[in-house]
């Protein structure tokens, strides 16, 4: 089913989306006692929901902005709804990513969201894709779908689905979280901007932590999460006015809300094609920045820099070598309050240890660490730089000691 050339802009009424398929899904009887507060809404109507029901909606992401955006949209009686997510459920994601529980801790993040949106609307077809969406088959995934909605939290992908929706016309509703803030606007709707005229160029690797580094507010993608539910929906049902050339800043700290304008930029460059967005955003796994990606990527470039060495090994070389490094913890003051090595010798963020560099030795060898391993890397790299030549990373960080030799240690 193709997008509509226009969105009915009025609040007057829901505009004909489809063409005439939605008057050929007429709602069944517990559908109509199921969406009765929207029938009697003179936005919404008979016609607006025959409307949603013949709808599809395509999600990236079962995560933070994913959990209340598809609970939202299943609930309302989007028709089709289309998942695409390679992770699993962790522990740590139970804190904001509410689609998800405890009985599907370890599954497939598509199949618990797909289990619980069932739940929720046994009406609503569910797609689940548990794929990495590439230059190679994101076309072919989004072509079918209406509106694709952004609940990523990486840049590579957010340039990826972008691009994507440019080419095929497609509305994106965008949405971001980080700490205590969130954005959300829509792009390439009727002509008007696209991530790229918000973001032209991808930031540099690293400048903007990850949510496992700087963290995130619980609620946060429940609030940013439902705003683009809520925009979805007007551009379905053609109601209101959308969230087009505006971004909307959220404050959770403040409780505040803001607007800044954007305007499609005339002389940027037409997209034709898709490239290859790792490298377009210099190798880096954007806002998530996860660790584990990192530590994989510089294990697969055999970094010469520095040495690398497992928990094991180095439990080893400390027991019965003798090994004394010095030891170095590169995480936040508020993650080694959760969780360090004992024998840790200083701490200091991974952003800054350029500042701390006169206080290591040069002579004896320094055993680097972190979360997982990724940002003790970089930190590695940034030391190496200063002529440091005895550094040494050790490989899956605080949480692989914790898991394969000292299980007292918290992981979080």
């Amino acid at each position: 089913m193709q997008l509509p050339s226009e969105f009915g802009s009025s609040s007057s009424g829901p505009a004909t989306f489809g063409g005439t398929v939605s008057q050929k899904l007429d709602l069944e009887l517990e559908e109509i006692k199921r969406y009765s507060r929207h029938l009697i809404l003179s936005q919404v109507g008979m016609e607006g929901q025959r409307t949603l029901k013949a709808s599809s909606v395509f999600c990236v992401g079962a995560g933070g902005l994913g959990s209340p955006l598809l609970l939202y949209l299943a609930a309302a009686g989007v028709g089709r709804l289309g998942i695409v997510d390679d992770d699993t459920v962790e522990l740590s994601n139970l804190q904001r990513q509410v689609i998800h529980g405890q009985g599907t801790l370890g599954e497939a993040k598509v199949r618990s969201a797909e289990r619980r949106i069932k739940d929720v609307n046994p009406h609503v077809l569910v797609d689940v894709y548990e794929e990495k969406m590439t230059a190679e088959n994101t076309l072919r995934i989004l072509a079918p779908y209406d509106v694709v909605v952004d609940g990523t939290d990486n840049f590579p992908t957010r340039y990826l689905i972008n691009d994507a929706c440019v080419i095929l016309g497609k509305p994106l509703v965008y949405g971001a979280i980080l700490r205590f803030e969130g954005q959300a606007s829509i792009f390439n709707y009727r002509g008007g901007p696209t991530y790229r005229d918000l973001l032209p160029e991808p930031p540099a690797p690293g400048d903007v932590p990850s949510c496992a580094e700087g963290g995130v507010l619980g609620v946060l993608p429940g609030v940013i999460g439902c705003i683009q539910a809520t925009e979805t929906l007007k551009l379905l049902t053609g109601i209101g006015k959308p969230l087009s050339g505006r971004i909307l800043i959220y404050n959770a700290l403040d409780m505040t809300f803001r607007e800044c304008g954007l305007q499609r930029d005339p002389s940027a460059p037409k997209i034709t094609s898709l490239i290859d967005y790792d490298c377009f955003c210099g190798d880096q796994k954007g806002n998530k920045q996860s660790e584990k990606e990192n530590a994989s990527m510089a294990e697969a470039t055999g970094n010469s820099a520095f040495q690398r060495i497992s928990v094991k090994e180095a439990r080893r070389r400390l027991e019965e070598d003798g090994w004394a490094p010095f030891v170095l913890d590169v995480r936040l003051p508020q993650e080694a309050e959760i969780s360090k090595l004992p024998f840790s010798d200083l701490l200091c963020p991974h952003r800054e240890v350029e500042k701390v560099a006169a206080q290591l030795p040069r002579e004896q060898d320094i055993l680097v660490y972190c979360k997982v391993g990724g940002r003790s890397a970089q930190a590695c790299e940034k030391l190496a730089a200063l002529g440091f030549t005895n550094l040494v990373n050790l490989d899956g960080g605080v949480i692989a000691w914790a898991k394969e030799i000292d299980a007292r240690l918290p992981t979080y």
